[in-house]
């Protein structure tokens, strides 16, 4: 017997899991101002980087409205997980965690956070495959928010919407490097609310440099 308890189990969407696609599925005008979009900026830190074998042991995320860091937002959550860190824990340092919360708790948790905002990570397609991970067995199988990864953006502002990736050194595009480029203080580093407040940070510098370049809107944004 498996220690994932919903391995087997086919998945039927919780009362939960209907509520937040109800709202996160409603799409966000166009024509709508970058300072009046409301962010998500989350991290997730893992027991490896193999999404079929691995588990989330830490989530950190903060808020950001109105071109703001809300800081009374800022969370970290520990969802119980079958696997420890491993050679992960040398990263992140999670060997033992006081605080777990029981999988059903941590997702009950998190979609109301998400609510309908931009979902926004350095690298977020690994934390949302993640995400999505411990999301299914309750009938999730895909976030409905739009999604802003700061690494794509970064390079997108600099090179351009035709990107050609071969030219791009990925080092250089770093969260410490960025952070390095953009004057931000590389504090709490490998952690996920840690590296989440970092992202947050980068995202207000990224989006003050696009609206230099006449990207005023949410429809810009995403273009």
């Amino acid at each position: 017997m498996s220690w994932w308890p919903f391995e087997n189990k086919k998945t039927v969407k919780t009362d939960f899991v209907k509520a937040f696609l109800e709202k996160a599925s409603k799409p966000i005008p166009s024509i709508r101002s970058l300072d009046q979009l409301n962010f998500v900026v989350l991290d997730t830190e893992t027991t490896g980087l193999n999404p079929e074998e691995d588990f989330i042991l830490s989530f950190g995320a903060v808020k950001i409205e109105k071109g703001k860091i809300l800081v009374h937002t800022a969370c970290e959550w520990y969802p119980t997980s079958p696997k420890s860190g491993g050679e992960t824990a040398k990263i992140h340092g999670l060997v033992s965690r006081e605080e777990e919360i029981e999988l059903e708790v941590f997702v009950k948790k998190l979609l109301p956070y998400l609510d309908q905002s931009i979902l926004v990570g350095h690298h977020l397609g690994f934390d949302l495959q993640m995400l999505k991970k411990a999301c299914k067995p309750f009938g999730l199988e895909k976030f409905p928010n739009p999604v802003l990864d700061t690494m794509n953006f970064a390079v997108r502002l600099e090179y351009g919407p035709q990107i050609d990736w071969h030219r791009i050194k990925k080092e250089e595009y770093s969260l410490d490097s960025l952070c390095e480029r953009y004057g931000i203080a590389k504090d709490d580093r490998h952690t996920a609310a840690g590296d989440a407040f970092l992202t947050a940070q980068l995202l207000l510098k990224l989006l003050k440099v696009a609206e230099s370049k006449g990207i005023e809107n949410f429809g810009q944004l995403m273009r």
